[in-house]
């Protein structure tokens, strides 16, 4: 789960860690009243979207008078940030962050996250802040510092030092950041982050360092248990299908291709895709409806599949363990019939009264007239699917 900017930098607060004077709006006349109460002789105008790359399309805007504040809001908001995270029908702006500008001598880069490959969670910094970080481990990747942080010590002065001193940091700007990496640390723990990213930390022209941006992603498995957290989500930032999934308790993403895929289990829906890929075709989602599916599982999850008009046909993949085959083919028929589905239907059962769930599609598909096709084969499913997809297109 994502939060946005100035909710990051609310926690932030609470954990001591410094950030640029400033506020949430969602007006242009609040926007101008808080540059007001802010003061000074120049603002930066930020577009609260969920993801990167925004100051390259117009999201962020430095305003040198109260007018220009007006204007950039004016041109923000309510209409869509397109970045190359974002793909082509951007997210919307539905609010904006008004900070105040301070002086930048240096950029610098700090994040935590968790390294599955050594089980610890672990501190990247570099001098090379500003920039997209992929590119500096691609160009650069000597000036990129890891440190990671055993779970029983925690996080040790020594190794605030080494990251101090990788940045050419000195003086009191070294205590200065042994208290943003402890404050980042506690934050990490406290709240069941996946990753916390400051992109610039900065120096300023007085040797102060501030956290000029703030991302955190939350494990989405520990979300449940911080209402607080859970709270700022914001639910226009993604995509509608996945959170209307989410709601009964099916795990499903939008991919771009045109062959709705159906499986339960995550491992077999990965296997299914690849074999749909191998086939030569394109899978339009990755949907696992859970072990232990339901009749009105599978309705729902035919209707997210088709509510993507780039589907022409699907594949149901479905390894009866827990549940019984006979049980999805009843599902898939009542939902093919609720909802009216005319794009063709591939189902390969195994497992569980495979043979029974088989039989009862096949002879509704001849003595109904469905779109069905019945299949004991994965790889034959697969070459079906395809088939009648590229027929359809």
């Amino acid at each position: 789960m994502n939060i946005h900017e100035y909710q990051a930098k609310q926690l932030f607060l609470h954990y001591a860690i410094p950030v640029p004077a400033g506020k949430q709006v969602t007006t242009p006349e609040s926007a101008e009243q808080v540059a007001k109460e802010l003061g000074g002789d120049g603002w930066v105008v930020k577009a609260q979207v969920h993801a990167g790359g925004r100051g390259k399309v117009g999201g962020v805007k430095l305003a040198k008078s109260l007018a220009e504040v007006v204007e950039f809001s004016k041109g923000m908001l309510g209409k869509r940030l397109v970045t190359n995270q974002t793909g082509t029908e951007g997210l919307p702006i539905n609010s904006l962050l008004i900070e105040k500008i301070y002086p930048i001598k240096r950029e610098l880069y700090l994040s935590i996250l968790v390294d599955r490959g050594t089980e610890r969670i672990i501190f990247i910094a570099s001098a090379a802040g500003g920039m997209d970080i992929e590119t500096v481990a691609h160009d650069i990747p000597e000036q990129i510092l890891s440190v990671p942080v055993h779970p029983a010590a925690g996080l040790q002065g020594y190794q605030c030092r080494k990251v101090a001193y990788a940045l050419g940091l000195k003086g009191q700007q070294i205590k200065a950041l042994e208290k943003i990496m402890h404050g980042l640390y506690k934050l990490f723990l406290a709240k069941d982050a996946s990753q916390i990213e400051i992109n610039p930390l900065i120096e300023t022209d007085s040797g102060e360092l501030m956290a000029l941006d703030a991302k955190i992603n939350f494990d989405d498995n520990a979300v449940a248990l911080h209402p607080e957290i859970l709270a700022m989500k914001d639910a226009e930032q993604e995509d509608e299908k996945e959170n209307k999934a989410e709601q009964f308790g099916l795990n499903y993403i939008t991919l771009a291709g045109n062959i709705g895929c159906m499986v339960n289990g995550a491992g077999l829906a990965m296997a299914t895709m690849d074999l749909v890929k191998l086939k030569g075709g394109q899978p339009a989602n990755f949907l696992d409806v859970g072990g232990g599916t339901s009749i009105e599982k599978v309705c729902e999850a035919f209707k997210l599949i088709l509510s993507d008009n780039s589907v022409k046909a699907v594949l149901v993949n479905i390894f009866g363990g827990i549940v019984q085959c006979d049980i999805i083919a009843a599902g898939i028929l009542a939902a093919v019939e609720q909802i009216h589905v005319t794009v063709p239907v591939v189902v390969r059962l195994e497992g569980t009264n495979a043979e029974q769930g088989r039989a009862l599609l096949s002879s509704a598909g001849l003595n109904r007239g469905l779109n069905l096709y019945a299949a004991d084969d994965l790889a034959y499913a697969a070459e079906q699917v395809v088939a009648l997809a590229e027929a359809a297109a």
